[in-house]
């Protein structure tokens, strides 16, 4: 039987470069947060550079885009992290740190145990939930899909 784990991509656009006293806030907190997904209950895995965040990893021709992906043992265990954890304080305050995106920002899609999935890959489950909606190829916390019946 496989197993199967969550995977996540999330893009936002920055009000200004990272290093601008306006993104201060967030850029001040990295650190932090990217322990905490480290350190809980259910993660896997996470993109990062060498310094250890994924905000200098530069993919889409907008160079304020950021992107950040991770993978979880479970959707339970994404979802704590995410909106019962230190983390629910940056979603709290994004709007004084990035844009308002008409494009889908965030899709979540079930990975076989032992798969680290690529940037590539998270860019196409955002454009499949762009163009078709939530599905069971990629959706959203908001209409989640079941694991997959291997």
């Amino acid at each position: 039987m496989i197993s199967f784990y969550i995977a996540q991509i999330n893009i936002t656009q920055a009000k200004a470069e990272l290093d601008h006293k306006i993104m201060a806030g967030f850029v001040n907190r990295l650190d932090e947060i990217n322990k905490l997904a480290d350190q809980s209950a259910g993660f896997i895995w996470r993109l990062q550079t060498e310094d250890g965040d994924s905000t200098g990893i530069r993919v889409f021709d907008d160079p304020n885009l950021v992107i950040n992906m991770s993978v979880w043992r479970d959707l339970e265990s994404l979802k704590n992290y995410v909106y019962k954890s230190a983390h629910v304080e940056l979603i709290r305050d994004r709007q004084a740190w990035f844009n308002n995106m008409l494009e889908t920002q965030i899709a979540l899609w079930w990975v076989p145990e032992g798969h680290i999935p690529s940037i590539a890959e998270g860019k196409e489950k955002l454009q499949a939930i762009e163009k078709n909606g939530p599905s069971d190829i990629a959706f959203s916390f908001a209409k989640p899909f079941p694991l997959p019946i291997d």
